[in-house]
């Protein structure tokens, strides 16, 4: 589970064309000033390590940078930070390293394949793209290597472009790049979606690409493929949040806290421009729905790939809807059909083509129904001890009881 500081709320120094926060920034939603006492109480109630988050996390002056992270590392033994890196210098190295910061930071490409994340003109951009580019070689030479974010957008994983990215990823791995995380894009309204969105087709291609260079780099990896074929084989313990059914109105992976200490939830769920507080307890009436939903009117019903993709992100829902499945779903559809053969033809059983699959979908279903929510891992080991106390003619043993 995260907790995502946000000083400054959405508050950016830059302008991605597509940033999924857009619709609070369309709403008017003022720039916000923050508490650093109210900050670490609200961090404290938590009671877990947290990591700055924006907007654009480095507005913060340097001097209350070191302070929460000074105080960060003597609370919890390390800090994060997720960034556009525009902004970081010299000084803030110098904190990274002090205060064992781990750096994200979000990049689309060199050059041009970054255009999107625009900073006010071309070449402004493009003078952007160059400093942070330069920053990760820096922080690589230096034994502080950050991770990366990459969203693929036409801007960077276009047909035509493909080949420079993956080369780009060559390099990332070459300079000591320990991790990437590739998001399909996030699409906040249908111009933005005309502009910059990739067809499924034109996802799959770039996303197998990915998959086929992964077992060429030394060492850098991409989390998406290890969780897909992990919630495959039932190992959903450290995936991503995106894969394990997530309300909309309590996103229990993600806590995040605004400048006077207040709690809210992840922003990819906020399409409207009100950025709700917590609601008290999870519900998961959209997996209900969703398994029940033809796929036809927007659902999951008889989809194999359900247990492991429960329609993804809500923030991806399709029409905006969280009641809806992702309008990505054809491309997780063909991921996971891709990974499902790989590991046939390795020797190992997806769950996807088990036997036991709708049972452990029911299981499941009650108990979401109950407000409880379980994880493949237990519902796998409940659903064979409960196979082994029947085969020795034991007492059953309930599922989920």
């Amino acid at each position: 589970m995260a907790v995502e500081v946000m000083p400054f709320g959405i508050k950016c120094n830059i302008q991605c064309q597509y940033c999924y926060q857009n619709p609070m920034r369309d709403a008017g939603s003022p720039p916000r000033s923050y508490d650093l006492q109210k900050l670490k109480d609200s961090i404290d109630a938590e009671g877990r390590p947290f990591g700055l988050f924006g907007g654009e996390a480095l507005l913060m002056p340097l001097s209350d940078l070191e302070e929460l992270w000074a105080w960060g590392l003597e609370r919890f033994g390390r800090n994060n930070v997720q960034t556009n890196g525009t902004l970081i210098e010299d000084d803030h190295l110098r904190l990274f390293k002090k205060y064992r910061v781990s750096v994200g930071i979000s990049l689309d490409g060199p050059g041009e394949l970054n255009d999107a994340r625009w900073a006010g003109s071309l070449a402004s951009t493009r003078r952007a793209t160059g400093k942070v580019e330069a920053v990760i070689e820096r922080m690589c030479a230096e034994g502080i290597p950050p991770n990366l974010i990459v969203t693929l957008s036409r801007s960077n994983a276009a047909p035509d472009m493909l080949a420079r990215l993956y080369e780009w990823i060559g390099h990332l791995d070459g300079i000591g790049v320990p991790r990437v995380g590739l998001h399909v894009l996030e699409s906040e309204n249908a111009l933005i979606r005309s502009r910059y969105g990739l067809t499924d087709s034109e996802n799959v291609a770039a996303l197998l690409g990915f998959s086929r260079l992964a077992p060429q780099l030394k060492q850098l990896k991409f989390d998406l493929f290890d969780d897909m074929r992990n919630m495959l084989l039932g190992r959903d313990d450290h995936v991503k949040c995106v894969w394990m059914g997530c309300d909309p109105y309590t996103t229990a992976a993600v806590t995040g806290i605004g400048g006077m200490g207040e709690r809210h939830n992840c922003g990819r769920t906020n399409k409207d421009g009100i950025d709700y507080v917590k609601a008290d307890a999870a519900g998961f009436e959209r997996y209900l729905a969703l398994y029940l939903t033809p796929q036809d009117a927007g659902g999951c019903r008889d989809c194999r790939f359900f247990l492991f993709c429960k329609g993804q992100c809500p923030g991806t829902s399709l029409a905006g809807d969280w009641r809806n499945r992702s309008e990505h779903c054809e491309v997780w559809k063909e991921l996971y059909a891709t990974f499902e053969t790989e590991l046939q033809e390795a020797g190992e059983q997806p769950l996807s083509t088990s036997p036991r699959r709708e049972e452990i979908e029911q299981a499941f279903l009650s108990a979401w129904s109950r407000g409880r929510h379980p994880t493949l891992a237990t519902a796998l080991a409940s659903n064979e001890q409960q196979h082994n106390a029947s085969s020795s003619a034991g007492p059953e043993v309930a599922l989920f009881g």
